[in-house]
Order: C-alpha cells, then sequence, then structure tokens
C-alpha cells in the first residue's frame, strides 16, 4: 500500500512541467539563464538572471566599463516568446576595480562568477509553456579582450506560480548586492580642482571604511586616487576631473567598505554646490587591507612603533638619549655583555613602565573629562618647574659639580651594577616624559584614531610607540657585532659628558620658556631661584661640614626642588603663540567662529595648533612658517593666518583635536579659498609643501 502512493506522487511530481534552462559554453565563460520561478501565470512579472561563471583570471564589465570595454547585453532570439520590450534592464551588482594599468587606466567590473538579474514579463495569453530564448552578448578580457556570445534558453511551464528556491535564493543573493538609494544628501563642488563629492548622512561613516566612487558616466579620472576625508556628519572624496566641465548633477554609486571586508554601494545622484558642513577634516584612520578591528589595531601598533623609532630623532628627545649613549659606552666598556644587556632591558623598562603610566593617565582623564590629549604633562605649570630643575641638575652632574657615588665610573663592582641599571631605568623614564609630547610622522593619525577606543587599545599602541623609541638601544644591547661598533672609552668620555651639560641647560631654558607660559614670568623667577639653591646645597655638600653641613645641604637641595612646584600654579599666564609670529607676518587668534567668517568671505585659511612645549612645532616655525619664503606666499595670497595656543589647556583647541582625531599639537589645517571644511596636513611641514597649497588657489 505505502509503495503504491509513493509511486503515485511520483507520477504527480513527474506530471508537472518545472522551468528547464540549460548552461552554454561560450568559450572563456559557462553562460545560463535562470529564474526565480518554476512556473509562472500568464502576464506575471518576475526575475531571470543571467548567469555567467568565468574562467579563471577573465572578467567582464560593468555598466560603465571605465576606461575600457563593454557591458553584457541579452537581446531577444527571433524563436522566444517574449520580446525585448518584456525584458527589464540589468539589476547590477556593485562593481569591483579593474586596474588594466595602474594609474593610467581603470576598468570596473566582475570576475569568476557574476549574476545580472533582470525583470522578464510573460505574455498575457501564454498557455502551456513560455520560451525566453536570448542572445548573451559579451566582451570579457584577460590580456586581451574577446567579444563572446552565448544562446541561451529558458522555458517557463505556464500555471500556477511556484518558486524556484534554489534559483531564487542565487538571485536574492546578487540583487542584495545592488547599491541601495542613498540614506542622506549628496552634492559635488566642481568649482575647484579637484572635485569634492560630499555625502551628509545621520549615521556617518567610520573613518576606517575605504570610500569609492564608480560614475555613471566619465566625468572624472577612472584610475585616479580618490583620498576621502571624514566629518561626524559624513564624508568627502576628492575626485580628480576627467577635464570638462560637470553640467548637472554628477550620478554614481558609492561603495563603502568596512574593515571587515563588508561593501555596500548608494546609489547617489549629486547636485553641485558647497560641501556639507562636518563631512570632512578628519583623515582616514589606517587600516589592515584584510581588514577586521583587531587587524587594525595590528596597523595602528606599527605605526605606532616606527613612529617611536623615529621619535629618537626628534629634538625633544636627544638631550635625554645623550646620557644614554653614555651609559652604553661605559656598559661596552665593562666587557660583559650581560651588563650591556641589562643596560638595554633595563631602558626598555623605563621607557615602557613610563608609556603605561601615561596611557593609564589619558585614559583616567578621558574618563573623567570626556577628551584627553598629549602633552598634558606640560600644560601642568609644577610638573614643568620639576623638569627643568631635573634638567639643571643633571647638567650639573654631568659638568662634574657632584658624583653619584662610585658607580658611573666603576661598572665593574655590584654597587655599579645596582646603579647603572637604575640609571638606564630613569634615563627611559626621562626620555619617555619628555619625548612623549612630540608627535612625529606616523604618531599624530595612530595616536588620534586610538584616543577614543576602548582602554586596552590605547594601552597598546602607547606601549608600541614606547617600544619603538627603546627598539635601538635594545637591538645595540642584545647584537654583539653592533656594540662593539661603539668608541672605545678614554679620556675623550670625559670632555664629552661634560659637553652633553649643555644640551641639558639648553633644555632646562626651553622648560622654563614653556613655564613662562603656562604659569607666568613669577613661576620662572622662583624655578631659577630654587636651581639656585639647588646649586648651594651640592656646593654645601661638597665642603664638608659635618652632620650640620650635610643636613643644610638637603635642606636646600629638598627646598629648591619644592618651592617652585608648588608656587608654578598661576593662572594668570597667557600663551605667545601668536606672538611668535608678530614680527614676522600677521597673526590672529583661532577660533570656531573667525575661521567660519574667513571661508565665508573667501579667503584661504591656514591654522596653526601649536604649544611653546611642542619642539616639533617650533622646528615647523623655524624651518617653514617664519621663513620669508612661506611668509611673502602667504602676504601675495592673502591667507588668513590664525593659531591656536594649546600651551595652556583649552577645552575648544582640545575638542577641535578631537574632532579631528588627533592626539596633540602640531596640528596643521589648510583651507582653501571657499572651502569650509580643511585638508590636514602632516606633522612635519616644509616649505615647498605649504608653498605649493597657497599657489595652487
Amino acid at each position: 500500500m505505502l509503495r503504491a502512493f509513493y509511486l503515485f506522487c511520483l507520477a504527480i511530481w513527474m506530471a508537472v512541467p518545472l522551468a528547464q534552462a540549460q548552461p552554454v559554453d561560450g568559450g572563456r565563460a559557462v553562460v545560463e539563464l535562470i529564474s526565480e520561478r518554476d512556473s509562472a501565470r500568464p502576464g506575471e512579472t518576475f526575475y531571470a538572471a543571467l548567469k555567467m561563471d568565468l574562467d579563471e583570471g577573465w572578467h567582464v564589465y560593468w555598466r560603465n566599463a571605465g576606461d575600457a570595454g563593454l557591458p553584457p547585453q541579452v537581446l531577444a532570439l527571433d524563436d522566444s516568446d517574449v520580446t525585448d520590450d518584456a525584458i527589464g534592464a540589468f539589476v547590477w551588482p556593485i562593481p569591483h576595480l579593474l586596474p588594466v594599468v595602474p594609474g593610467e587606466i581603470m576598468d570596473y567590473g566582475y570576475d569568476d562568477r557574476v549574476i545580472l538579474p533582470f525583470r522578464v514579463t510573460l505574455p498575457d495569453d501564454a498557455v502551456g509553456a513560455v520560451r525566453i530564448s536570448l542572445l548573451a552578448d559579451y566582451l570579457i578580457c584577460e590580456e586581451i579582450c574577446i567579444p563572446e556570445t552565448a544562446e541561451v534558453q529558458l522555458t517557463v511551464p505556464v500555471g500556477e506560480s511556484q518558486p524556484d528556491t534554489v534559483n531564487g535564493t542565487l538571485i536574492g543573493e546578487w540583487m542584495a548586492r545592488a547599491p541601495r538609494p542613498f540614506d542622506g544628501e549628496a552634492r559635488i563642488d566642481a568649482s575647484a580642482d579637484p572635485w569634492r563629492l560630499s555625502l551628509k548622512t545621520e549615521a556617518g561613516f567610520d573613518p576606517a571604511s575605504d570610500l569609492r566612487f564608480y560614475p555613471f558616466d566619465h566625468e572624472i579620472s577612472h584610475p585616479a586616487d580618490q583620498p576621502a576625508s571624514f566629518g561626524s556628519a559624513g564624508a568627502t572624496l576628492s575626485l580628480t576631473p576627467a577635464g570638462g566641465a560637470l553640467d548637472g548633477p554628477l550620478d554614481g554609486v558609492v561603495v563603502v567598505e568596512t574593515p571587515d571586508g563588508t561593501r555596500t554601494g548608494y546609489t547617489v545622484s549629486a547636485g553641485q554646490g558647497d560641501v556639507f558642513e562636518n563631512t570632512a577634516g578628519i583623515a582616514a584612520r589606517p587600516a589592515s587591507p584584510a581588514g577586521g578591528g583587531g587587524k587594525s589595531l595590528i596597523a595602528l601598533a606599527i605605526a605606532a612603533i616606527i613612529g617611536g623609532l623615529i621619535l629618537n630623532l626628534m629634538p625633544c628627545v636627544l638631550p635625554v638619549l645623550s646620557i644614554k649613549a653614555m651609559g652604553m659606552v661605559h656598559a661596552v666598556a665593562s666587557g660583559h655583555e650581560g651588563d650591556v644587556r641589562s643596560h638595554g632591558l633595563w631602558y626598555t623598562g623605563g621607557v615602557l613602565l613610563s608609556f603605561a603610566a601615561l596611557a593609564a593617565a589619558i585614559i583616567a582623564i578621558r574618563q573623567a573629562t570626556g577628551t584627553a590629549n598629549l602633552g598634558f604633562q606640560l600644560q601642568h605649570g609644577p610638573t614643568v618647574a620639576v623638569l627643568a630643575l631635573v634638567m639643571f641638575v643633571i647638567g650639573l652632574w654631568l659638568l662634574g659639580m657632584f658624583e653619584l657615588g662610585t658607580s658611573i665610573q666603576n661598572t665593574g663592582s655590584g654597587l655599579a651594577a645596582r646603579s647603572g641599571a637604575m640609571g638606564a631605568f630613569f634615563t627611559g623614564v626621562l626620555a619617555a616624559v619628555v619625548g612623549a609630547p612630540c608627535i612625529g610622522p606616523f604618531l599624530g593619525a595612530a595616536l588620534g584614531a586610538v584616543l577614543d577606543r576602548p582602554p586596552l587599545a590605547v594601552m597598546v599602541v602607547f606601549l608600541a610607540m614606547g617600544f619603538g623609541l627603546a627598539l635601538p638601544y635594545l637591538v645595540l644591547s642584545f647584537v654583539p657585532g653592533l656594540s662593539r661598533l661603539l668608541p672605545k672609552p678614554g679620556r675623550w668620555m670625559e670632555t664629552l659628558k661634560q659637553f652633553f651639560a649643555f644640551p641639558m641647560f639648553l633644555t632646562a631654558a626651553a622648560l622654563l620658556w614653556t613655564l613662562g607660559a603656562v604659569a607666568g614670568p613669577a613661576a620662572v623667577a622662583w624655578t631659577v631661584a630654587g636651581g639656585t639653591l639647588i646649586a648651594f646645597g651640592i656646593w654645601l655638600a661638597r665642603r664638608g661640614g659635618g652632620a650640620i653641613g650635610k643636613a643644610l645641604a638637603t635642606l636646600a637641595i629638598l627646598t629648591g626642588l619644592a618651592y617652585p612646584a608648588l608656587t608654578a600654579n598661576s593662572s594668570t599666564a597667557t600663551g605667545q603663540g601668536t606672538a611668535q609670529y608678530a614680527e614676522k607676518y600677521e597673526t590672529e587668534a583661532w577660533s570656531p567662529e573667525r575661521v567660519a567668517e574667513l571661508t565665508v568671505e573667501g579667503r584661504p585659511v591656514f591654522v596653526d595648533f601649536t604649544a611653546t612645549w611642542c619642539a616639533t612645532c617650533q622646528l615647523n616655525k623655524a624651518t617653514t612658517l617664519k621663513s620669508a619664503a612661506v611668509q611673502q606666499a602667504f602676504a601675495d595670497h592673502d591667507v588668513a593666518f590664525l593659531v591656536a595656543d594649546f600651551t595652556r589647556k583649552d577645552p575648544v583647541i582640545a575638542e577641535e583635536l578631537k574632532r579631528r582625531q588627533r592626539a596633540g599639537v602640531p596640528m596643521y589645517l589648510w583651507y582653501a579659498a571657499g572651502a569650509t571644511e580643511p585638508e590636514i596636513l602632516p606633522e612635519i611641514l616644509s616649505q615647498k609643501l605649504v608653498i605649493g597649497l597657497v599657489t595652487a588657489e
């Protein structure tokens, strides 16, 4: 009985006709016509699709092929029961780039497999079965291009509408890859070169995403890069025009690829107009090509290591590293590889511990205030006063005004080993404290991108930065061949040691300058007095005098260190940022309102976010911004020069740095004439860079 039932069901199933099609080998692609229906009613509209499986290495094209190529098309054949009028246009999935000649020829298309859905409507009077017979005409390319055709057929039984779940699912998946309408507004500013495509949306864009605009026509250069700039309200792409003027809107698809590799397309029709506010100004966040949040953090850590390495060359760290160099020479002179390695490890430990403490402080400040920046320790008067005095005392020691026990001369003894290790450790601490506010290449974007991330990410990037700072000495310590390259010890070392005192005194002077800007001239005077008291205490200690003399000497040294710190909390000092340019070029204090006024007037604007304690800022001033060539260029092109002085705490400047995803100063913004959103310039400037921007107006 059961067997008879199964045979009956099988007979019923075989009696129901299903849509049938066969794949066709076109030469370099297997082409097939598929449908989301097994059967359909007369007059019903449903989706069919051209399914193309391409040979490895071959590709076909998008609706706009780019610089070369032709998109696929289908045409109804004479034996087809449906005509061209009953066949809709392809639903184009978002394409990917096909660089033919890098930088010169760029195409858009697909490889491996592509499914191009389209609507088809059966005749109202259809009966039995409908034959859909089409000619697929396409250009398929590898190193050469070959035009191919394939005659594909699909027979759809007429009756009750029945879905084809397998092909229906496949068609649905590829339709989901088609661009969706952009949930926002788009404008194209074609008044300057490059054009700027501004995308405004409430959700904004992740700065770690990769954005690319695929035009429907040929208004822009297809192979040109499209640098993206992000803002809280969206993003802006710079597009290189193809040569002609833009007449009407710019239409196309913006493809957003997130760090995890997800690609989403949005159809935009950008009318001409200014860039939307807050859709630019934040550079794209560096990310791994493969994407992924974790990998993005790895990329930031790598950038921080490179930045830490470069930090060794920054002027704010070099004086401290001179002490480290002397310590390494002494350690190598001992002839014990263990001492050399110990030096490297203790120094690295001091650097890493200091950067960990700095990261912890930034995390705590961020938790308490909502924002945090590098260099905050040099905005604190007592800290600057103590640092200036420490540099002064180190200078006195280098000059031989006093000795730190016997450790420096006798690295062979146990006491020397302990003191040498501690000396290396505190050299690392000092290098980190003084060097951390220096923002050099790679560090600005990496630190700015990580400051709003979870605490673990902040800690990882700061430790990576410290590791980069310590890495040269760590390598020198563990590679015997390299340490042997250091010069042999001799009388020259005493001379060199004394010479290194003077960079220390200069560093102390620079810190006093910062102290004056942070806490006022009275704090500078008290710190100088404190230094004098320390020198007196050292002199007194050298003369002996028994217990009373030692007690007085200790009191003088401690008072000299403590009192300036207690009196360096003045809030009456003013920054010196604008004054530093006063003799060279007329400047104004920065404010968001002043920037808005100047950009409305159509003036180009250069903004210098600086601080007295920022060595990189001072370097850029000396080499570039205060140079006659740059200032003449500013004058010739009526550039408004604004200065945002971050020497002291300023919540408005801190908010602007956070908005631009920068960890601290320097930061340089360039507003081209008429632009409402700026371009963020590199941390290290050159005259060629700045003059090039100004004269491009």
